[in-house]
């Protein structure tokens, strides 16, 4: 049913029946947007998603069950980009597919930014697309990596919730605003701590997030 909607929205569209076939069309096809639903045979949702991710930096958006936190939180870490909880409607489904559609494929970074980002012991270079924490090299996904980019460029500076999803996903975009802190949180784990054993991140409460000190 969603994918007879989204080719009548206009959508170059496969489908896939089973998690196998997923992973298959996704390496033929080379989609822009994956619609995942975490419950197909033979591989679940998660296991398509892990997979995915090994071969492709397309936008993985989730369809979830309500109530289904583990779900969300899993499929996020492995790399899914959004979720949209069960039920839906058709009409936010194709909004979002269209916002997304709307997002540059390589980082969200304005084009005058081409030298390293420093802050502390946290360089992100943004041609590149690649972090490092001192001489680590950090794995992130394209959203986490454009959420760190979006903070690094206002060093000691607040923003929002509201503010990381208007830079990061798009001006129209709906959904649940605290996707936003389960990417934090996935960027926290990876990150780890400065050399002084403190987060990079930080939470300031009922306002949002910063990096570095003001």
């Amino acid at each position: 049913m969603v994918a007879s909607y989204l080719i009548r929205a206009g959508f170059d569209t496969r489908q896939a029946h089973t998690g196998t076939q997923a992973v298959d069309e996704a390496r033929r096809f080379s989609p822009d947007v994956v619609v995942l639903d975490l419950g197909l045979p033979e591989l679940d949702g998660l296991e398509v998603c892990r997979r995915i991710r090994t071969f492709s930096d397309c936008y993985i958006l989730m369809l979830t069950a309500r109530g289904s936190e583990d779900d969300k939180i899993n499929g996020l870490t492995l790399g899914a980009d959004d979720y949209i909880t069960k039920p839906f409607s058709i009409r936010e489904l194709v909004t979002r597919v269209h916002a997304v559609l709307r997002r540059p494929r390589t980082s969200t970074t304005p084009p005058q930014v081409t030298t390293p980002l420093i802050v502390g012991d946290l360089i992100l270079d943004p041609v590149a697309h690649r972090v490092q924490v001192g001489e680590t090299t950090v794995e992130l996904t394209r959203t986490e990596f454009e959420l760190l980019v979006a903070l690094a460029l206002r060093p000691g500076q607040v923003l929002t919730r509201r503010d990381l999803v208007t830079e990061v996903w798009d001006t129209t975009w709906v959904g649940d605003e605290r996707i936003v802190d389960v990417h934090i949180g996935n960027l926290r784990r990876k990150l780890g701590t400065d050399t002084r054993g403190r987060g990079f991140i930080d939470t300031v409460r009922g306002v949002g997030y910063r990096v570095g000190q003001p």
